[in-house]
């Protein structure tokens, strides 16, 4: 589990790429939890969590881009 701060580190294809891996990961832990494998249940909320960090930084990448286009 990444911290905020190391995501902010990465680049935008980066975050858009591991958000891909994560929703993968998310995908798998759903179907272990439907057919009752599936250990913790947790980990599905930490993985959807973990999603959401890595969209988040990278919208704020974005408006942060955009924004610096519009000051010049």
């Amino acid at each position: 589990m990444a911290t905020v701060k190391e995501l902010r580190e990465l680049s935008k294809g980066e975050l858009q790429a591991r958000a891909s891996e994560l929703k993968q990961t998310l995908f798998e832990l759903k179907n272990k939890a439907s057919t009752g494998v599936l250990d913790s249940t947790a980990e599905l909320m930490k993985t959807r969590r973990e999603v959401a960090r890595c969209l988040t930084v990278a919208r704020a990448k974005d408006l942060e881009a955009k924004a610096s286009k519009a000051k010049e």
